[in-house]
């Protein structure tokens, strides 16, 4: 029997169930070797040379498979086919003891029967070029995370992180946010206006595209004043078509998934997030649904070519294939890693749930890709565009209507993509269909209306945007867009506000030191340089040792000269120290900034005034709590996620509790219950997990469940919802007491 190892047991699961008894398939459960937690684990005067051990966690992984290795006749390693799957595959051979020689690598793009049984006739040896590509990039991010990170502790604040990428990623959020904040709104207007061919016919919308023989740009009319004038002047007048324009265009699909196109375009239709999309997709590759989630490619072969045309010819229609198949090429800077793009392994199955996928998660994930993959393959959408002048007949006012017909849907019947940023009003227009006018037709205008407009600032980055603009940029690669967002989350570097990235003050202060003291460090070019480089090693043409020479002497350098140079951050409050009568400084911790005595052997802290002030109010409003636990008062305090009470005998008594925003009314069945009757909870705004949506629910949930939708007003409202919770909960306990007695009666006698 041959032992097989890949690096994941839902991965291992399904290989197993294509392989016959001659095969073991077990688990790695990911890295079995890395460098210690503990320290640099590089050694720089030595060319490099790192220092790897078998984490705490793998030890017992690490003899498993060590046992089974020893009575196995051959091991094969079947980790995943890009760098860090062969990186795996070969800590796995040095931490087995295993001889490569004789140790068999095979890889493939999907895990699927016929994928499987062709790896197995086609082994090869591990690729040293690609692990020593990756064996580059962990060492310089370990050059820099543990280097430059001591130094950002000892002038801003302990805790802090720098990273290649990461610290790009910050910079684009930075400089983003510095071009919102400068920007300067501009008002303009337009004017709208709704014509119809007479009384019967329904009118159509227009723009005021020319006065006096001059066509009016976008800016052009920039008070409502002069609006209004223009408007006043096109009363009252008589209008007929001038001229018909129409063209016929056609739109073609979006080439099939490649890692960052499918995290963006998840992010917009989906709500997911980077990290979100890939544990998602990981899992349906893993369990055969999708091919390797993580590509450059957009290629498709020949055989899903074929699938993707019978499915399209089978949902669809013939009409909707085509007689030749759609190549793309990949338009990514430094794009590598010759496989293909994400697509389904089987196309003959449309939905999820034909298949046997029951995560919501997955679901959604998995028909956005079969949608995506199939739409690549259709006929482009045609359209016809229509684009009517109407003119006044004095000659001095030009409206323009623009339509737009499908008269082939093509590709759209499957999948359109999203937009990241609608165009701004004033942009040009092909919505809808127009009505059938003639030349010199005469029109009754219905309606006539200056709109007002602003400029808008640029958008701030979501996490499409932001990949994006990575990937454009030429810096990272597949694997490391997901956890580069994730860590600057994690650090609190940035925020999510409604989907959209808002550097903390945090961020800025240690963006800003960076750009100012190491731009080399956060420099785009270079970065995006590095990651050729990378490629470089991955294709056997540079030594990795080279690259990290190159970038780590003058970085090493550049740091001993900053070390002397740059003083520690520091910023002075006008608030006086209780103790020492002197300015407090403005430090930053964990939790945000708060103030503190210039004298470093004193102890005394404040928080900044704005959060005193807040902390006044929430005391203010939560005067009459008392701890759960030993029934003292309760002392507003501040952790990482937010405001909350606790005692004030703490460390005594460790009594807790949440602030919630209150109703004013009594939990309706705690009332009516004998055992909480005597402290009934109050009515307090919650919001779920999921979408953040807001309902009202008892405080002692989980021992009370009352819930409302919305805010009450009464406490005959809560009575009426308590009735009705009631009756809901009887009815679903009859439905499923019925069911129970369905499914008895359909079991077979015992004898």
């Amino acid at each position: 029997m041959k032992l097989i190892i890949v690096e994941s047991p839902t991965k291992a699961k399904t290989i197993g169930k294509f392989l016959g008894k001659d095969y073991l398939v077990e688990s790695s459960y990911g890295h079995v070797r890395d460098l210690p937690k503990s320290k640099l684990g590089v050694d720089v005067k030595h060319n490099f040379e790192p220092k790897y051990s078998i984490p705490k966690k793998a030890k017992q992984v690490v003899q498993d498979l060590k046992e089974k290795a020893k009575s196995a006749k051959g091991v094969i390693l079947a980790t995943d086919e890009d760098r860090e799957g062969e990186a795996i595959a070969w800590h796995l051979t040095e931490a087995l003891s295993l001889d490569p020689s004789s140790t068999e690598r095979i890889v493939f793009h999907e895990i699927t029967k016929p994928a499987i049984e062709e790896a197995l006739k086609n082994p090869r040896h591990i690729d040293m070029n690609l692990v020593d590509a990756q064996q580059a990039r962990r060492i310089l991010d370990r050059l820099v995370g543990y280097e430059l990170s001591p130094f950002l502790w000892r002038k801003v604040r302990y805790g802090l992180s720098a990273g290649r990428v990461q610290s790009v990623a910050l910079r684009l959020v930075v400089e983003r946010e510095r071009e919102v904040e400068k920007f300067q709104k501009e008002e303009y207007w337009s004017i709208e206006a709704d014509f119809s061919a007479g009384k019967k016919s329904k009118p159509f919308h227009s723009r005021l595209y020319s006065v006096d023989g001059k066509s009016l740009g976008k800016m052009d009319i920039k008070s409502g004043t002069e609006a209004e004038k223009i408007s006043q002047g096109a009363r009252g007048k008589k209008y007929k078509v001038l001229s018909i324009t129409k063209k016929d265009v056609s739109r073609t699909p979006s080439p099939p998934f490649i890692t960052s196109t499918l995290q963006q375009e998840a992010a917009r239709k989906l709500g997911f997030s980077a990290k979100q999309t890939m544990i998602i997709a990981q899992r349906l590759y893993e369990q055969g649904f999708i091919t390797y989630m993580r590509t450059d490619s957009t290629q498709l072969s020949s055989f899903a070519l074929e699938q993707s045309k019978a499915a399209i010819e089978n949902y669809f229609g013939k009409e909707y294939s085509l007689s030749q198949p759609r190549v793309y090429t990949t338009k990514s800077k430094g794009a590598q890693e010759a496989h293909e793009a994400i697509r389904p392994t089987d196309f003959s199955k449309r939905l999820s749930s034909e298949i046997g996928i029951s995560d919501r998660g997955q679901q959604r994930l998995y028909d956005l890709i079969w949608k995506r993959t199939v739409a690549s393959q259709m006929r482009a959408a045609e359209m016809e565009q229509t684009a009517i002048d109407i003119g006044s007949n004095d000659g001095k006012h030009v409206f323009r209507a623009n339509g737009q017909v499908i008269k082939f849907d093509g590709f759209i019947r499957a999948y359109t993509e999203e937009q990241d940023d609608p165009p701004a009003g004033g942009a040009e227009e092909f919505e809808g269909s127009l009505p059938a006018l003639d030349k010199e037709q005469e029109l009754n205008l219905e309606k006539i209306e200056p709109i007002q407009h602003f400029t808008e600032p640029p958008p701030r980055y979501t996490d499409a945007t932001l990949i994006k603009a990575l990937e454009a940029d030429g810096v990272g690669r597949p694997s490391t867009y997901a956890p580069v967002l994730s860590t600057i989350q994690d650090r609190d570097y940035v925020k999510k506000i409604d989907k959209k990235y808002h550097p903390t003050e945090i961020g800025v202060v240690v963006n800003d030191l960076l750009v100012s003291h190491f731009p080399e460090i956060i420099d785009i070019k270079f970065t995006s340089h590095i990651e050729e480089e990378f490629d470089g090693v991955a294709e056997g043409k540079i030594k990795w040792t080279e690259v990290a020479r190159e970038f780590y002497v003058p970085f090493k350098k550049h740091l001993d000269e900053k070390e002397e140079e740059v003083k520690k951050h520091i910023e002075i409050s006008e608030t006086p120290c209780p103790h020492c009568g002197k300015p407090m400084m403005i430090k930053f911790g964990r939790m945000g900034k708060f103030l503190a005595c210039p004298d470093p052997e004193v102890k005394v802290t404040l928080p900044m005034p704005e959060e005193a002030e807040k902390i006044r109010e929430l005391s203010e409003k939560t005067k009459d709590e008392r701890c759960p636990i030993c029934g003292k008062e309760m002392k507003v305090k501040r952790s990482r996620f937010g405001y909350f009470l606790g005692c004030v005998d703490y460390p005594k008594c460790r009594g807790i509790s949440k602030i919630f925003n209150k109703s004013g009314f009594k939990c309706p069945k705690c009332l009516a219950s004998l055992e909480r009757q005597d402290k009934p909870g109050d009515i307090v705004e919650k919001k779920s997990r999921g979408r953040g949506k807001v309902f009202w629910a008892c405080s002692r949930y989980p021992d009370c469940d009352f819930i409302i939708s919305k805010r009450p007003e009464s406490e005959a409202e809560l009575t009426a919802q308590l009735e009705k919770n009631i009756e809901k909960a009887t009815e679903n306990k009859e439905k499923k007491s019925a069911s129970k007695k369905k499914a008895e009666k359909r079991k077979p006698n015992s004898q």
